[in-house]
């Protein structure tokens, strides 16, 4: 059993409530630094979740159960009887039948509860990946605005960060040129970029300052993000989901293999927001 494994069942045993002690210290310490960890908890979640809102199409009532009852006691009496007449047993053969009827019921209800989780199981566990998106941006966001995570090239050049990710991470994506107010100033100043790890593998995250606010704009390949949830608006071609996540605004997208999450505390118009990348994007003269 590798390290996964065994993270996985006390994974499990954390959802049952039956994990305890230095045992669930170390897990919760565990899923602060793991993000795999805390995906896979997410995707957990959401499947207990939906296995613990099926429920029975339906109860029999009390006075069914009751005649079901009765009816069964005097057929088991039967095996100790040396003769059965005629009436009995027909009576045993339709009781019989009528319980083999509700057994059929009870399967047939069964597996249409069965056939919805399987139906319903790929939005549940998309929802749950993009989830574990918007955590690692809203986590990323904050350490570094907290100073944890120093850039490795600062420049205000879209161009030179641009040709900085060129080869480190897994897709290709341009920095649009700095937009400008109708006064001439600009609207957003870029400061630099860095990498960051997001499910094994290389994202980007690059860095804005809009006069006192710090927007952050985490950028990986859609083969390990997803982009779902919250309030959906559509654009063009596009949808966008909106969230909010520790009083921040995150906004997410995909387009052209590539799923964007962009945070911050910026309250207007979801144009004035995306305006940071909107020239990334296929219907980018929406947001001119």
């Amino acid at each position: 059993m590798n390290a996964h494994d065994a993270h996985r069942l006390n994974i499990l045993l954390y959802l049952d409530n039956e994990l305890r002690g230095q045992e669930l210290e170390y897990l919760l310490a565990h899923l602060d630094n793991c993000p795999d960890c805390r995906r896979l908890l997410e995707e957990e979640r959401a499947l207990s979740n939906l296995f613990h809102r099926t429920r029975p199409l339906y109860t029999a009532p009390e006075p069914l159960r009751a005649r079901i009852a009765a009816a069964a006691g005097p057929a088991a009496a039967l095996g100790n009887k040396p003769e059965r007449k005629p009436e009995r047993l027909l009576r045993f053969g339709w009781q019989s039948a009528r319980r083999s009827g509700f057994r059929w019921v009870a399967l047939a209800a069964m597996i249409i509860v069965v056939v919805l989780g399987l139906t319903l199981l790929p939005t549940v566990v998309r929802h749950a990946e993009a989830a574990t998106f918007i955590d690692t941006a809203v986590t990323t966001h904050h350490s570094y605005q907290e100073n944890q995570l120093p850039l490795e090239i600062r420049s205000s050049s879209p161009e030179a960060v641009t040709a900085w990710f060129a080869g480190k991470v897994p897709f290709q994506f341009r920095l649009p040129s700095s937009q400008s107010l109708p006064g001439g100033h600009p609207a957003y100043a870029l400061t630099g970029a860095r990498l960051i790890k997001f499910k094994n593998e290389n994202a980007a995250l690059v860095t804005y300052q809009m006069k006192a606010e710090t927007i952050s704009l985490l950028v990986a390949s859609d083969k390990f993000a997803v982009a779902a949830g919250g309030d959906e608006i559509r654009s063009g071609k596009l949808t966008f989901h909106y969230n909010i996540r520790a009083e921040l605004n995150v906004i997410t997208w995909s387009t052209h293999g590539i799923t964007y999450a962009l945070v911050s505390s910026i309250h207007g118009s979801a144009q004035h927001s995306c305006l940071v990348c909107h020239q990334s994007m296929a219907d980018q003269s929406v947001f001119k």
